[in-house]
């Protein structure tokens, strides 16, 4: 990583993610609440993205997963992500952006 390309901030990391669908829901994984945090390990150009599923059993875990590694990845600075799975604390409608919820006429 050159000095000039430094990793990029947790709010350029969650914005990115807003392009990663749940494809079951039909909305990106920040407004459904499925995006736990952005971390920086010691390691130059790491990303860390700890996040969450549904379920345990959602069938679009590993495409998820795949497309946030793909997403961050491709942001300039970065040069590895760390998806980290989370279960603690666990996904609950409650983590939704109020638009998610009013869109599936939660609330």
């Amino acid at each position: 990583m050159s000095a000039t390309e430094e990793r990029p901030s947790e709010d350029r990391v969650i914005d990115a993610l807003r392009q990663v669908e749940d494809p079951e829901l039909g909305m990106d994984i920040v407004e459904v609440g499925l995006v736990y945090g952005v971390e920086y390990p010691e390691e130059a150009g790491a990303v860390r993205v700890r996040y969450s599923l549904t379920s345990p059993a959602c069938p679009a875990g590993p495409q998820i997963t795949q497309n946030i590694v793909d997403t961050v990845r491709a942001l300039p600075g970065v040069e590895s992500v760390e998806p980290e799975l989370v279960w603690d604390p666990a996904w609950t409608p409650d983590r939704m952006s109020d638009d998610a919820k009013f869109i599936l006429g939660i609330g």
